[in-house]
């Protein structure tokens, strides 16, 4: 590989070719094709009532109607072609259709906008929605390219849309994807939203108007959302002072929507951007394309021969945020977000409450202790986060894996956004951002953690969690628990600080094991501890 600034490397792979179906036919036109007479597998000029596709190598129409459609964290997702189809994301879109018809936002017109990240045919099932929506009268705004989830968000707040789909499993392996629900106000649809949609599937006939059509008849238009969001995020730091500081920056796009952002975001500047991973790759390189230590191996070997002030990672639809330092050690999202926290409160002065989820590093707990900032700490998932930065006065809120959302932007996370605030950090501190860290660990201690994903079936999941709530263990190991948090999963304090917790992924069959404590040893055993609590069940 040859790295040229500004450039993306590019990592060798054998062709992609995606399977076929059984039978060898793709699904899309088969989706297409019933009820629509003989016009190549479209729709008339008109929208039709569609029955649900069959024939050879397809699934009956009682195997598809079947399928449960449950959202979890952040929207429904599941396994492309087992039950993320063409059939079932027009369900989910007629559904979201009926909801939002019969609640209307006052100042909000009939208006969504459906966008899509790189994963197989997300292209595709966001337009198969756009022609349910524009089917159902709603005028459709639909992204012209793979467009990162923060941008999709900020145009649904400000082209007062009453609210937006983005079609991505965000971190999830390249087999899945989604179908994200955001609200008329520019974030994530809370669970009561997700639970009243859910409710409306098949309530009535999917409708749909194909999308040469429904744009001949002025429904729906094909837009570029990326340079207003440059625009907006810019305008969220001291730009200038970025603009000045000639910071060799490197973003690992892990493949996903992001590719090429930081590259629009500091043109212009005196900062040197190498891009890493930008090609369309659907298989992430054969990574997931989740912002983790455990995938930046590439970049970090990039970073070693090639040093760096920092390398930003995003993950598949950008919204996270990960970084490794300027010589590949990576960051953890706990570090990055008490990071920005440190920024926004004593560079810039500000206060305000801090809101986190209940997974996030206890080092924040300190952090607003000492400065006096309240503290809000809230279930898993940015939805639980949202509401409050609707309230307002939220300095920050933040999640473990690695959303954050920032005072004045969207009620959202934006990886992007995230990703400049700490190229202002820098250009104020003007030393490495290991140096800045070890500032903050001598004012409020070393913090270490671990995660561990365990695949269990869901019904393991719940009768392990169950047994812990229950019957909570009164040690950690060695330590004697003070405090149990049971609002979501069940979360052990210790004595001295160091805890364990243990819930359910809202997406996938996984338990996730989460530890934090001050060595990284004794984070190894709590993480032992978590996973001996499997073998009970």
């Amino acid at each position: 590989m040859c790295p040229r600034r500004g450039r993306c490397l590019r990592e060798r792979h054998g062709p992609v070719r995606p399977a076929q179906p059984e039978g060898g036919r793709d699904e899309a036109p088969a989706c297409r094709a019933a009820g629509t007479g003989g016009n190549g597998g479209r729709p008339g000029s008109g929208p039709e009532s569609f029955p649900l596709p069959c024939g050879p190598g397809l699934l009956s129409p009682a195997r598809i109607m079947s399928t449960q459609i449950r959202f979890g964290t952040d929207g429904w997702r599941a396994v492309i072609a087992e039950g993320f189809t063409f059939a079932n994301v027009a369900r989910v879109a007629q559904a979201a259709a009926d909801y939002w018809r019969d609640h209307p936002v006052p100042g909000c017109d009939l208006r969504v906008v459906v966008g899509y990240d790189r994963r197989f045919f997300s292209d595709r099932f966001a337009e198969c929605a756009a022609e349910v929506f524009a089917a159902n009268g709603y005028e459709v705004l639909l992204t012209s390219m793979a467009t990162p989830t923060p941008a999709v968000s900020l145009a649904v707040r400000d082209r007062r849309c009453i609210g937006g789909v983005m079609i991505t499993a965000s971190h999830n392996p390249a087999i899945f994807n989604g179908f994200k629900l955001k609200s008329h106000y520019g974030g994530s649809s809370d669970p009561e939203t997700c639970r009243a949609v859910e409710s409306y599937l098949d309530r009535s006939p999917v409708r749909r108007l194909a999308a040469a059509e429904a744009q001949r008849q002025g429904r729906l238009r094909r837009v570029d959302l990326q340079p207003p969001h440059v625009r907006t995020v810019r305008r969220l730091v001291d730009f200038a002072a970025i603009g000045r500081s000639g910071l060799r920056v490197a973003h690992d796009a892990l493949f996903g929507a992001g590719a090429g952002a930081f590259e629009a975001l500091l043109a212009g500047t005196t900062c040197q951007v190498t891009s890493l991973h930008t090609e369309h790759d659907v298989l992430f390189g054969g990574l997931n394309p989740e912002p983790i230590p455990a995938n930046y191996g590439p970049a970090a070997a990039f970073l070693r021969r090639h040093p760096h002030d920092l390398c930003l990672v995003t993950d598949g639809d950008a919204d996270r945020l990960g970084a490794m330092d300027g010589r590949g050690r990576p960051l953890t999202t706990h570090q990055l977000v008490c990071l920005v926290l440190y920024h926004l409160h004593c560079h810039r002065g500000l206060k305000g409450r801090v809101v986190k989820a209940l997974t996030l590093t206890s080092m924040v707990d300190k952090m607003c202790s000492a400065w006096g900032l309240p503290l809000l700490e809230t279930g898993v998932g940015f939805k639980y986060i949202c509401p409050e930065m609707i309230k307002g006065d939220v300095l920050l809120g933040a999640e473990e894996s690695g959303g954050m959302g920032l005072p004045g932007h969207i009620p959202e996370r934006d990886g992007l956004a995230a990703g400049l605030m700490l190229l202002e950090l820098l250009a104020c501190e003007r030393k490495p951002v290991r140096r800045v860290l070890l500032g903050l660990e001598r004012q409020f201690g070393p913090h270490r953690y671990g995660r561990h994903d365990l695949h269990l079936p869901q019904a393991r999941v719940a009768a392990l969690l169950d047994r812990l709530r229950n019957a909570p263990p009164d040690r950690l190991g060695r330590w004697p628990v003070a405090e149990v948090k049971t609002f979501d999963g069940i979360k052990l304090i210790a004595n001295n600080g160091a805890w364990l917790m243990l819930r359910g992924s809202g997406t996938e069959p996984v338990l996730r094991i989460y530890a934090e404590a001050a060595t990284d040893t004794d984070v190894r055993r709590l993480l032992k501890l978590g996973l001996r609590w499997t073998r009970q069940v």
